[in-house]
């Protein structure tokens, strides 16, 4: 019972770590959870997705806000990659929706450089990778990727 819960209160509480950080009239498309991985520390992120942006957002264990959010337009994306996907857009957008866990690497025009694996929550264990809040969030990532690369 408690997983079923916790699968309940995931788009909640993504939500709730994210809507701060929404501009005025700005509308969350959709939010998954993703660990992020650097050099010597790990995180969990929520990723918020937007019109014209993606949000990435650490949090802590009990899924609140933990540190400043990180806001990328896609004119701030210099390179992208998903699970060899290559670094075209289209790829990457195809290989997110395509896949059951996917990690998604980014550098930003500044050099910063962003390791995000998730889950899409689907399939048999799907309760345990976010279920139906983490599945809709993945493919709007994956749908931003694609309509930002056509838009090219």
């Amino acid at each position: 019972m408690r997983g079923e819960l916790a699968t309940a209160e995931l788009g909640d509480r993504l939500r709730a770590a994210l809507e701060p950080t929404l501009a005025a009239g700005e509308e969350l498309r959709g939010a998954c959870v993703a660990s992020q991985v650097g050099l010597f520390k790990g995180r969990q992120v929520a990723i918020g997705v937007t019109a014209d942006r993606l949000i990435v957002q650490g949090m802590n264990r009990k899924f609140e806000p933990d540190g400043a959010p990180t806001s990328l337009a896609p004119e701030q994306i210099a390179q992208a990659s998903a699970e060899g996907a290559g670094g075209g857009w289209p790829d990457i957008g195809a290989a997110i929706m395509d896949r059951a866990a996917v990690t998604l690497k980014l550098r930003t025009t500044t050099g910063e450089r962003l390791k995000l694996t998730m889950m899409r929550g689907t399939g048999p264990l799907g309760g345990l990778g976010g279920g139906e809040d983490q599945r809709h969030g993945f493919e709007a990532l994956g749908t931003w990727f694609a309509e930002h690369a056509a838009a090219e």
